[in-house]
């Protein structure tokens, strides 16, 4: 049908990602669903992309009309191959996730989730990345497979500001305990890593990378990292300017420019 919406829906963990599954169902509800996903696990490439690689494009045929296809490429690939060459036109939305894990906090800048929503955006396509904290190949999305549809319906509805996209984060908790949706500000804090120095059965040196996140705002309530500790999904509106805009000033009158 002519005014059917197109949606296009990608993620992180692969074409065999439990969450892209889910996610997948969701979209079908409200439109005709493209789905441009990477072949293998992409978790942590954030807004990179291939240069002097092919992006080889395998098509997954579906009994439901989904048309599928796994890309050789990064999240952002998927994205930017499909909105130029393999869906028909401009998509009416993009959707990514359900990613298996954290997107919360600084963990949106290393997110290929968050990448592939905000590479979206930037074409001025209304985009929502969608995150579970449970790391688990088997998590359980019972939760958001009952609760994404209210924002889809009002992003499709209403649209989000130029080259804004939401990244959305759901805590692992009992539904009944499910208190909604917060409108949030990112979590100001950084990761404490650390590289433990191991050896391969050769007895080669490597580093393996551990760390926990440290947060610098516990008690404030406008938060993600608030929100998720106190069963609420966490909703930051996400931009990509870089621009510290209240810097601009600052630097103009000590240079002298």
């Amino acid at each position: 049908m002519k005014d059917r919406k197109l949606i296009l829906v990608s993620n992180d963990d692969g074409v065999d990602a439990k969450g892209l599954k889910h996610l997948v169902e969701i979209a079908k509800k409200f439109g005709d669903v493209f789905v441009a996903a990477p072949e293998r696990e992409q978790s942590g490439k954030s807004h990179s992309i291939n240069l002097g690689e092919p992006l080889r494009v395998r098509r997954i045929e579906r009994e439901d009309g989904v048309k599928f296809f796994a890309i050789k490429g990064t999240p952002v690939d998927c994205v930017k191959l499909a909105i130029n060459q393999l869906v028909p036109r401009k998509p009416d939305l993009m959707l990514s996730g359900i990613n298996h894990g954290s997107n919360s906090a600084v963990n949106v800048i290393y997110s290929g989730t968050m990448g592939a929503a905000i590479e979206a955006s930037l074409y001025g396509i209304p985009a929502i990345g969608f995150s579970l904290l449970d790391h688990s190949k088997d998590a359980n999305f019972d939760l958001i497979d009952e609760n994404a549809d209210i924002i889809i319906k009002d992003v499709l509805e209403n649209g989000l500001p130029y080259q804004v996209s939401l990244n959305i984060n759901y805590p692992v908790i009992d539904k009944k305990d499910f208190k909604g949706y917060k409108i949030c500000t990112q979590t100001k804090g950084v990761w404490k890593e650390e590289y433990e120095k191991r050896h391969d059965p050769y007895g080669r040196e490597y580093y393996w990378l551990t760390g926990e996140f440290t947060n610098h705002q516990l008690d404030n309530p406008e938060t993600d990292e608030w929100a998720l500790k106190n069963n609420y999904a966490a909703i930051v509106p996400t931009k990509i300017d870089f621009t510290e805009y209240n810097t601009i000033e600052i630097l103009k009158s000590r240079l002298k420019v």
